[in-house]
């Protein structure tokens, strides 16, 4: 990841129904959610919905798949873990070995 697509991801973090929206996208794991189901957990209008879903995507952070008329939308654990080897790449002060074992983790297949 580059520092650019790093600050849209953050960008797009950095708004509360956002952050709300990929934290419950997280929990819902492999399942996802479609779009009105999370606007409705949510309490938000649906045209706003969509349009901080579509931020979403852009950044990286969610991905989509339509199902008919409705589109369910997923955590992108990819792009999420790019975004936190980015910010731990050159950690731990010149001894990248202390950080090994958490960007081990994150680059997983898990």
């Amino acid at each position: 990841m580059d520092k650019n697509t790093a600050l849209e991801a953050f960008a797009a973090l950095s708004q509360e129904t956002r952050l709300d929206v990929l934290r419950l996208l997280i929990r819902a794991g492999g399942e996802g959610m479609l779009a009105g189901d999370i606007a409705v957990a949510l309490d938000v209008r649906q045209n706003t919905m969509s349009t901080n879903l579509a931020v979403l995507h852009r950044s990286g952070l969610v991905r989509n798949e339509r199902q008919g008329r409705a589109v369910r939308y997923f955590a992108d654990m990819a792009g999420l873990r790019s975004l936190l080897v980015f910010l731990m790449e050159d950690c731990c002060g010149g001894a990248p070995d202390l950080c090994r074992p958490v960007l081990d983790a994150l680059v997983c297949d898990c």
